[in-house]
């Protein structure tokens, strides 16, 4: 931490579902907030989010490295956007 900002880093998961049927779903826990999508899409990305929550073991995000996360985030059945792949 340095000593000229004096704030804590804080890192959350943002799940933002695009497709709707009206309702408004808004889901936060720790390390994480999910916002939008239909109830099959929300329920999808919560059951997901509360997976990784499990395997970082009360570990708070931002003190998980990239790699450890992608591993994680791959082991619950997420893949990594690649733009200009198919």
């Amino acid at each position: 931490m340095s000593k000229s900002s004096g704030k804590q880093k804080k890192a959350i998961l943002l799940g933002i579902g695009l497709d709707s049927d009206g309702h408004q779903r808004v889901t936060t826990g720790p390390n994480f907030a999910l916002v939008g999508g239909t109830a099959e899409t929300h329920e999808a990305m919560t059951e997901k989010t509360i997976k990784i929550n499990e395997k970082l073991k009360g570990k708070p995000l931002h003190e998980v490295s990239r790699e450890e996360f992608d591993d994680i985030a791959r082991s619950v059945g997420l893949r990594k956007h690649e733009p200009g792949k198919n």
